[in-house]
């Protein structure tokens, strides 16, 4: 287990997502609140990032200005070294809520994206792209049903094949399995390894779970409270094929415990604030 606290990447490795000196602040009745300042660190290509901190530290903002949908008050956001002006084709985004469309069937929800984003694809190659991405998740079988036939991980597991159909070099988590029962949500993250292996994206997690960020992730990037900066950025020990036992081996357990202490410092920042 390595930490540092310089957001950058080990030398030799390109950066697909990079943030530089970033600045954000929400515009309120009584002035501006301050979310994310001077926020810097990349995502090297192909990696996968989980991003953990304080609730309210500006995690979901984070991902709102990777995607393109707000701009930075100051610094820089960057995908594949261009400045984000804007949403983009190339960005995939999957939410706590998978918000699948009820008057359509699964697979007319997956294929969504592909009817929005100009492509050249016929009308048979989307729609085997759909069931490739389906089939992968174990929905094979249920791409004519409705999204109220289906359980809440298997609307999730759509909701993530959706994100994907476009062959995304950026796909954006926010928090996508925190509404799921812990059974259902350990099933998913090995739904999304399977999904790394077999589709190439770079990777950004948002999440509260801790051992949600050790299992998915190669590192995991620890913001302070708001405003938020990177408060340590760790790599994850554990190798590309994982099982759920190794988050109760050595490595993980004292990684887990670690970020659990760098949460708590964060924490405790807030609490020791002055009042206004």
């Amino acid at each position: 287990m390595t930490e540092d606290d310089s957001g950058t990447l080990p030398a030799g490795e390109v950066s697909r997502i990079e943030l530089r000196g970033v600045y954000y602040a929400y515009r309120t009745g009584t002035g501006h609140l301050p979310v994310l300042d001077g926020l810097t660190f990349a995502c090297g290509t192909g990696s996968f990032t989980a991003v953990v901190g304080p609730s309210g530290c500006g995690k979901s903002t984070l991902t709102r200005l990777i995607a393109g949908l707000m701009l930075p008050d100051r610094g820089e956001v960057l995908l594949h070294g261009e400045p984000v002006r804007s949403p983009r084709a190339t960005v995939g985004m999957a939410f706590q809520n998978p918000v699948l469309l009820e008057w359509r069937t699964i697979l007319a929800n997956v294929l969504l994206p592909l009817e929005i984003v100009p492509n050249r694809l016929t009308r048979e190659e989307r729609r085997n792209r759909a069931r490739e991405l389906l089939a992968l998740v174990g929905l094979g079988a249920f791409e004519d049903r409705r999204p109220s036939e289906l359980s809440g991980g298997m609307r999730q597991r759509a909701s993530l094949c959706r994100a994907l159909v476009t062959r995304p070099e950026v796909l954006i988590l926010d928090e996508p399995f925190g509404a799921l029962d812990a059974f259902t949500r350990e099933d998913l993250w090995q739904t999304m390894h399977a999904l790394r292996r077999e589709e190439r994206f770079t990777c950004l997690l948002i999440t509260h779970d801790l051992r949600e960020s050790v299992f998915l992730a190669d590192r995991v990037v620890v913001l302070s409270d708001r405003p938020a900066t990177a408060q340590v950025t760790m790599e994850v020990p554990l190798g590309d094929k994982r099982a759920l036992d190794d988050l109760y081996g050595t490595e993980a357990s004292e990684l887990q415990a670690e970020l659990r202490q760098q949460i708590r410092i964060a924490q405790q920042a807030r609490q020791t604030e002055p009042a206004a």
